[in-house]
């Protein structure tokens, strides 16, 4: 059974992405494509409407590698460098008339605020992208058009409260450590497609482990398909960590596209 929610990964890789530099470790020179990992972001199409959920520095090559002329919205699960750091190339998005208001909770619009000072003077000079930012809180939906609308739910990044997000029932959640016990409430039973963070094998003080993350998978219970992001290269290749996973649970890689 499928959707009518096309999720395509745009990265999925950990903060310094896959191969990192000056590393040599056999998933960093792997030849597999599926072992290229940039950073963690997903691209999210229904109904001729296109959300992105994360804008990290790689934006720029992830939106010419899937042909993204126009977004309808972005959303920011936090302020981490990794997650939004690409925000200046947006650019391209939002010239000639076209629009895109970026949602995020009001510490991560402080942030961005903070980090670029030279979009929000009040004489910017030409060019600065124009930043349509807006106000996301948790457990409080926001409509993209009728029959798309995102909610946006309360994970737990090491101490540091960010955003997953639930489209219907479709849950995208990635650099989660721990899940609040009423957003636990809201995804079982609620949940048919999961994509969740498991960042390597060992234990680690702010992301889920592979482990972590399989518990968190069983515990919420999709009746669908799960598929794992945010990878760091310590975890291993696509087919190592293929190899590890329950029936039902997938290694997700740069450019998968599925149906939710």
């Amino acid at each position: 059974m499928t959707g009518d929610l096309s999720v395509t990964f745009l990265g999925t890789g950990t903060s310094t992405g896959v191969p990192e530099i000056g590393c040599h470790c056999k998933t960093c020179v792997s030849s597999d494509p599926r072992d290229k990992r940039l950073r963690a972001s997903v691209l999210l199409r229904k109904g001729g409407h296109r959300v992105v959920i994360d804008c990290g520095p790689d934006f720029r090559e992830q939106m010419i590698r899937e042909d993204v002329g126009s977004l309808d919205a972005l959303f920011i699960t936090h302020e981490h460098y990794d997650h939004l750091g690409g925000l200046d190339d947006m650019r391209p998005l939002i010239r000639h008339g076209l629009s895109c208001p970026i949602y995020a909770e009001d510490n991560v619009i402080h942030a961005i605020r903070t980090r670029l000072p030279y979009v929000f003077i009040a004489h910017p000079y030409p060019g600065v992208p124009h930043l349509d930012l807006h106000s996301a809180s948790p457990f409080v939906p926001i409509e993209i058009a009728p029959d798309f609308v995102i909610e946006p739910i309360r994970v737990t990044h090491g101490r540091l409260p960010i955003l997953g997000f639930k489209i219907g029932d479709f849950v995208y959640i990635t650099d989660a450590k721990t899940l609040p016990p009423e957003t636990m409430s809201v995804l079982r039973g609620h949940t048919r497609t999961l994509v969740l963070n498991a960042l390597r094998i060992e234990p680690h003080p702010t992301h889920l482990s592979l482990s972590e993350a399989l518990d968190v998978r069983a515990s919420i219970a999709p009746t669908d398909e799960t598929y794992f992001t945010h990878f760091a290269h310590s975890f291993g290749t696509h087919e190592e960590i293929t190899a590890m996973l329950p029936p039902h649970v997938h290694a997700g890689y740069d450019g998968l596209t599925f149906w939710a």
